[in-house]
C-alpha cells in the first residue's frame, strides 16, 4: 500500500489550495504535502511594498498555520521523481510512495543567469521586488533618487506575474511625479519581449500610461550583465534579422526581474517536457493531467500551459485538478476543463489599477460589469485590501 493516496509536491498557493479543496470534498483522503519552507509569503503585495504602500511584515505567515487539517506536512524537499514506481525521493534520502501525485513546485528565479547580479543585489541601487528581503530596498532606492536613469527590466522567459516588471515602474514614475522629480529623471523599460502587453485591449491603456509618464521603452533587450559599483548594465539586443549586439547603459537605480524556469529538480525529472530548456511540467492544458503519467497532475507556475503565471490562474486550475483527480480515482470520466484564465492587476500609479483578465490566445475574460480597460481606484482597493484578505482567509483554505 502506498504511503499516501495523494502526494502534493509544493506548499505554496497551488499545493495548499488543491490539498484543502480535496479534503473539503473528502476528508478521509490520505494526503501528504512535501514543502521545506517554514514561512509562507503573499508575493503579489511585494509590488506595493516596493512602492512604499504596504508593510512587508504583512506578507509573511507561518506555513504550519495553512497546512489543511487532515493533511500531513512532510518538511523536506523533493530530489528526484520515480513515476514508474509511483515514488519520490527527498533530499533527506527518505522515499515516499503515492497512488496519485500533484506537482505544484512553483517557479525558479534564475539570478545566476545575469552576470554580476548576485554580488550587487540589494545595494548600489540594484533591487528586485521578486525577493522578500529586497522589496523594501526598492522603496529605499526610490526615496534616494534625485534624477538620472531609473531602469526597469523584463526577461525573455515566462515569469510569474507578467505585469510585475511594469507595475513598479509606474509606481516609481508616479512617486517621482509627486516629488517633482519626474522631469529630472529618465525612466526606461528594457524588455526582452516585443510589445508592452499581449492583450491589445490592455496594451492600448498601458501605452497611454507610458506616454503620460514619459517612459522610454526598449524591446528586444535582455539584461545579461550588471556592475553595481560602476552603475552599469549591459543588454543583449536582438535585431529583426536575428543578429545580436550588446549595449551599455548607466543607471541610478535598476529594478531587475530575473529570467525564470521550472525548478532544477523538475527540469531534470521525467515530468519535464522533453527538449524544453526551461523544463516545464508536461501537462494537458485543459485537464492539467500529465501527458505521459495519468496518475500525475500539475498546476501553478511550473507547468507548460500557455497562460499567464499568476495566483489567479492557480485559483481556476485548482478546482479542475480536484475534479479530474477525484473522477480518475473513482473510475469516472474527467470533466474538469481549464480555459487558461489568468489575471494581472496592473498598478498604473498610486490609487490606480487596470484589472486585466484573459485566457488562452489572449481572449479577454472579464469578471466585472464595467470596462476593465480603464484605470480605476476601486480596482486598487481590490488589490491592496480585498485580495490579500481573500488569500489568507479563503483561498489557501480551499474556500474560494
Amino acid at each position: 500500500m502506498a504511503d499516501y493516496q495523494i502526494l502534493v509536491v509544493g506548499g505554496g498557493n497551488a499545493g495548499l489550495s488543491t490539498a484543502a479543496q480535496l479534503l473539503l470534498k473528502d476528508k478521509s483522503l490520505k494526503i501528504g504535502i512535501i514543502e521545506p519552507s517554514e514561512k509562507h509569503y503573499y508575493q503579489p503585495a511585494w509590488t506595493l511594498v516596493g512602492g512604499g504602500t504596504f508593510d512587508i511584515n504583512d506578507t509573511v505567515r507561518n506555513e504550519a498555520d495553512f497546512i489543511p487539517e487532515g493533511a500531513t506536512w512532510i518538511k523536506d524537499a523533493v530530489a528526484t521523481f520515480e513515476p514508474e514506481q509511483n515514488q519520490v525521493t527527498c533530499v533527506s534520502g527518505k522515499k515516499y510512495t503515492y497512488d496519485y501525485l500533484v506537482a505544484a513546485p512553483g517557479i525558479q528565479l534564475d539570478w545566476h543567469k545575469i552576470k554580476g547580479l548576485k554580488e550587487t543585489l540589494g545595494k548600489n541601487g540594484v533591487t528586485s521586488n521578486y525577493l522578500f528581503q529586497y522589496a523594501p530596498y526598492t522603496f529605499e532606492c526610490l526615496k534616494n533618487l534625485k534624477g538620472g536613469n531609473a531602469i526597469f527590466t523584463s526577461p525573455g522567459t515566462p515569469i510569474k506575474c507578467g505585469g510585475a516588471p511594469q507595475k513598479i515602474m509606474y509606481l516609481a514614475a508616479d512617486y517621482l511625479r509627486r516629488k517633482g522629480l519626474l522631469d529630472k529623471s529618465n525612466i526606461h523599460l528594457y524588455s526582452a519581449g516585443t510589445i508592452i502587453f499581449g492583450v491589445p485591449k490592455y496594451a492600448a491603456t498601458l501605452q497611454k500610461v507610458v506616454d503620460r509618464y514619459g517612459i522610454k521603452t526598449h524591446f528586444y533587450h535582455e539584461l545579461v550583465e550588471i556592475d553595481g559599483e560602476k552603475k552599469l548594465a549591459w543588454f543583449e539586443v536582438t535585431a529583426p534579422d536575428g543578429n545580436k549586439s550588446r549595449v551599455e547603459v548607466t543607471f541610478e537605480m535598476i529594478h531587475v526581474v530575473p529570467p525564470q524556469s521550472a525548478p532544477d529538480f523538475i527540469k531534470n525529472s521525467p515530468l519535464a517536457m522533453p527538449g524544453n530548456p526551461l523544463g516545464w511540467i508536461d501537462v494537458d492544458m485543459h485537464t492539467m493531467q500529465h501527458v505521459r503519467y495519468p496518475n500525475i497532475f500539475a498546476l501553478g507556475d511550473a507547468t507548460n500551459t500557455p497562460n499567464a503565471k499568476t495566483g489567479a490562474a492557480v485559483r481556476k486550475q485548482a478546482p479542475v485538478v480536484v475534479k479530474n483527480l477525484l473522477a480518475l480515482m473513482h473510475g469516472h470520466k474527467m470533466h474538469g476543463h481549464y480555459l487558461g484564465y489568468g489575471s494581472c492587476p496592473l498598478v498604473t500609479g498610486y490609487g490606480k489599477l487596470v484589472l486585466a483578465e484573459f485566457g488562452y490566445d489572449n481572449k479577454v475574460m472579464e469578471t466585472f460589469p464595467f470596462d476593465q480597460g480603464k484605470e480605476r481606484f476601486s480596482m486598487w482597493l481590490l488589490k491592496k485590501y480585498v485580495l490579500p484578505w481573500m488569500y489568507w482567509n479563503r483561498i489557501l483554505s480551499g474556500k474560494a
